[in-house]
């Protein structure tokens, strides 16, 4: 029986459906832990398939010729070292969410996931089956144990491991990423490694895809609660554990550490990745936006040049008769800081033909947010001609803030294919705006330095769609606002419990009515991602048609 063990973990960015292209980022990984002298090389949560893989689970196609590249996988280890591949797996008519162990050419076990998450942003209850009991897998001798993610949330399926006579647990995941997520991964692990007695390897994946977004962050944790081995987040990372039995249990030598990170850095490399991976997994030529001359599009620049490079980022101003000077120059000089260069496309004369063409309708009509509106649809047009024309996808840059009780037009402001803010409040957008311009996050394409101009962040929000307009004409207070959102989006607060924490009554029911009468604009909106506890699409699903009322 084998004293010593080395094990590999391949924390990698697979794509979403990219079968042959998962296969080859797994061999590359592979034959790397091959070079390392592993004994096992481990991965993430379905990474053959790519996570979530949602509705393709439903294609038998796609079921079948994941199959076949399950199988050519097993095949490799013929020649090199075991692999713990994780893949959607058909079996007697059900599929599972799986792990397989393969070694020397031929299958040791199969692990399939007992805990189906079917809350926020996962319905895997909808797709995947549970088996009727979990096992242990007999690798040289030494039994491993293998949740999967959610198998470690609750104490039974480590107990049940641990009963069967499991050694040490690996567990791989498709955890994404929201603020102080690693916290509570790491204390659920700590639990079980306590209640267990046992070592485990946690295993995350990292990238982008679609409104998810996953740090890596994988770590070794021995029996002790000891962290021996800490990836970095926001990283592809392959690296060597090396394992010891000593008085007949495993522990990990310490081989990797990694330094945390804060919570504005997570946030931002968050966007940074949701962002790279979006445009390039899906093909696109690169961004283009509209800068105002406000922190919202600013931010979103800044982000969109550090996670894809200066030549990928397109700038455009679009100035009408109630766009200030002060804000073409703001605009102006964090693209200059960017070094980006930008073009202006004025709209007035688009306005004015607009409201001409409308003036024997709105005759007699006082002016509104109809015609503020004409402004912002306009914009909308011109960037999405402008991404026609080029193969530009059109950047969105509104915040959470304004999205949750619609500050926000339809087929204006909100029109693109990616909003980098979706999930980031308002007064988030400022702190993460100062931290940036004193910090150059890791793997960012763009400048250091303060690149978003001061005059940016300490002016007064605005829309400037009518003479002296400020956001707070409409808005309570951002840092107000946003406790207040806080507390009704993430937590599901009551109005009586806003009011118990010092909000106005009246207050607290006009933005709670905003919120609700927003949800079909959020409908529309396009996907952004998620780095809160309960983000608006995945996360939130609330009826558009909604008769309940709850001040009354």
């Amino acid at each position: 029986m084998s004293e010593n063990l080395r094990i590999v973990v391949a924390q990698i960015n697979p794509v979403v459906g990219d079968l042959s292209g998962n296969r080859r980022r797994i061999l590359d990984a592979w034959n790397k832990g091959r070079s390392m002298g592993a004994d096992l090389v481990t991965f993430p949560e379905l990474v053959v398939s790519g996570y979530p893989p949602e509705d393709l689970l439903l294609k038998p196609e796609f079921i079948e010729k994941t199959m076949d590249v399950v199988e050519e996988l097993i095949q490799a280890t013929k020649e090199g070292p075991g692999i713990l591949l994780t893949t959607p797996w058909f079996e007697e008519g059900h599929l599972y969410n799986g792990a397989l162990l393969a070694d020397g050419g031929v299958v040791n076990g199969i692990a399939f996931k007992a805990e189906l998450p079917n809350y926020g942003v996962f319905d895997e209850k909808r797709v995947f089956k549970a088996p009727k009991d979990v096992h242990p897998i007999n690798f040289r001798n030494i039994l491993v144990g293998v949740p999967i993610c959610e198998d470690i949330w609750f104490p039974t399926v480590v107990e049940r491991l641990r009963e069967q006579g499991a050694e040490l647990l690996i567990v791989p995941n498709g955890s994404p990423y929201e603020l102080e997520k690693f916290d509570r991964r790491l204390a659920l692990a700590r639990q079980r490694v306590t209640e267990s007695s046992l070592p485990l390897i946690y295993l995350n994946q990292v990238g982008g895809q679609d409104e998810l977004v996953f740090d890596g962050g994988s770590f070794v944790m021995n029996a002790d609660g000891s962290r021996p081995v800490q990836l970095p987040h926001w990283e592809e990372f392959v690296v060597a554990t090396d394992w010891v039995r000593t008085v007949g249990s495993w522990s990990c030598r310490e081989t990797e550490g990694a330094l945390s990170l804060s919570d504005e850095e997570n946030v931002y490399q968050a966007m940074m990745m949701g962002l790279r991976d979006y445009v390039l997994k899906n093909r696109f030529k690169g961004v283009v936006l509209g800068m105002s001359g406000g922190i919202d599009s600013a931010l979103s620049a800044v982000v969109a040049v550090d996670a894809l490079g200066a030549d990928k980022v397109r700038l455009i101003r679009l100035p009408s008769r109630f766009t200030s000077e002060e804000s073409q120059v703001d605009a102006e000089e964090c693209a200059n800081r960017l070094k980006v260069p930008i073009d202006t496309i004025p709209i007035d004369v688009m306005v004015r033909s607009t409201e001409q063409a409308f003036a024997h309708l709105f005759a007699g009509t006082s002016h509104d947010t109809t015609e503020e509106n004409i402004q912002a649809r306009l914009r909308g047009l011109t960037l999405m001609a402008f991404s026609n024309k080029f193969g530009y996808m059109v950047l969105t840059t509104g915040n959470k803030s304004e999205m949750s009780v619609g500050y926000a037009t339809l087929y204006g402001d909100m029109c693109g294919g990616y909003s980098v803010l979706k999930d980031v409040y308002k007064t988030w957008v400022y702190r993460i705006s100062q931290w940036r311009n004193k910090n150059r996050p890791y793997g960012a394409k763009g400048p250091s330095g303060y690149v978003i101009p001061e005059n940016i962040i300490v002016k007064a929000p605005t829309a400037e769609l009518r003479p002296g307009q400020k956001d707070q004409d409409t808005l309570p207070p951002y840092d107000d606002l946003d406790k207040m959102l806080e507390m009704l989006v993430e937590e599901e607060s009551s109005i009586d419990q806003l009011v118990e924490a010092g909000f106005d009554r009246s207050l607290v029911e006009k933005v709670e009515k905003m919120l609700r009468l927003a949800e079909y604009k959020r409908r529309q909106a396009p996907p952004g991602v998620k780095v809160t506890r309960r983000s608006f699409g995945r996360d939130r699903r609330y009826p558009i048609t909604n008769g309940f009322k709850v001040n009354e």
